[in-house]
């Protein structure tokens, strides 16, 4: 226990001695070094705030941003779902006539074959 007492008492001179040090060693008195550590303190306090109504502006930039983007891909999935109606309708006599000359080709590839079927 001794040791550990001695050890603490050193350490606490040293702490005592190296404050004296530095004090003495100071280059501006503590009038001067309390005013210059007041004015930082503002001015990190001016900069949180600064940096405090940018992140609000941010974040409501953000939501404004999201609320156009919603109501964009609404709006272009309307449109899309319009457009594809609109093709299929134009499309749908279009795709009857294709089903029934595909119809008629079949049959006369199969009159075809069946002549060449009978030629031989």
């Amino acid at each position: 226990m001794s040791k550990s007492k001695s050890l603490l008492l050193g350490l606490l001179a040293g702490g005592v001695v190296s404050a004296a040090v530095t004090l003495l060693n100071a280059p501006k008195s503590g009038k001067e070094t309390r005013a210059d550590i007041r004015n930082q303190a503002e001015d990190v306090k001016l900069s949180l705030e600064a940096v405090k109504e940018n992140g609000k502006e941010l974040s409501e930039q953000i939501i404004n941003t999201s609320k156009e983007g919603a109501k964009l891909i609404k709006e272009l999935s309307v449109d899309v779902k319009d457009s594809l109606e609109s093709w299929k309708t134009t499309i749908e006599p279009h795709q009857k006539n294709i089903q029934l000359y595909l119809a008629q080709i079949e049959e006369r590839l199969k009159e075809l074959e069946d002549q060449t079927k009978t030629a031989e």
